[in-house]
């Protein structure tokens, strides 16, 4: 049984469907990055998968029980969390105080405060600063803090690196694996595809809202990768 399994998934803004039947699963302890260009469908998956917008409950199955439609505390109750594109942290709160907001749905596991500064000391340091007078690279070490916080089972991140410096990128995602050793499985959605090839243990590329390619990283070319992404 996979940790997530997404059958014949469709999503939509109104009358526009932004999905068009995705199959995608995830593994426990597995990272699966999903590439694509812009309006492919990526954040739009993950919005469906946190309840953000709504899913027939035979969609989504987590651990095996459907959880398509329920509401977005729910799922974060049950083991997922997200780290959204843009971040999304509280401006008028300082960088610990949005991070005790993460542990609010009581889940208990390996996250604390203690554990999140130590993978980013950086925030130890500014813990009581506003998040707003953070870097950009601090800012987004502070939404995985409070993702973890929530103690998830699989791990949604939404555009790490966009906007970031190559540095600042690689630092975060070094930050994976201990993530993962912690037992936690994670979704990288990325549109830098040598990032996304160098982290995953497996790969999706999405175009037009629909799975244009699956596979293992080593196992795809540049070729078939580049075909998937552009739809050429």
């Amino acid at each position: 049984m996979s940790l997530l399994e997404v059958r014949e998934l469709r999503a939509f803004y109104g009358d526009f469907r932004a999905l068009h039947g995705v199959d995608f699963r995830v593994e426990a302890g597995e990272t699966v990055a999903v590439i694509g260009a812009n309006g492919a469908g990526k954040s739009t998956l993950l919005r469906s998968l946190t309840g953000l917008l709504p899913a027939p409950p035979s969609s989504v199955f987590f651990e095996g029980q459907p959880v398509g439609g329920l509401p977005p505390h729910v799922i974060v109750r049950l083991g997922i969390a997200m780290v959204p594109e843009g971040r999304c942290l509280f401006p008028s709160l300082s960088v610990e105080e949005n991070l005790l907001i993460g542990a609010q749905c009581g889940r208990r596991g390996p996250w604390d405060l203690a554990a999140v500064y130590r993978l980013f000391p950086a925030l130890e340091e500014k813990r009581a600063t506003p998040s707003t007078l953070l870097s950009g690279g601090q800012q987004q070490m502070v939404a995985i803090g409070r993702a973890l916080m929530s103690n998830p089972r699989l791990l949604l991140c939404d555009e790490l690196s966009l906007g970031l410096a190559p540095l600042v990128v690689r630092e975060i995602y070094a930050a994976l694996p201990r993530i993962k050793g912690e037992g936690a499985a994670v979704v990288a959605v990325e549109q830098d595809t040598g990032q996304a090839m160098r982290i995953a243990d497996r790969l999706y590329c999405m175009q037009e809202g629909r799975v244009a390619l699956e596979g293992v990283p080593r196992t795809l070319t540049p070729e078939r990768v580049s075909q998937a992404y552009f739809g050429i």
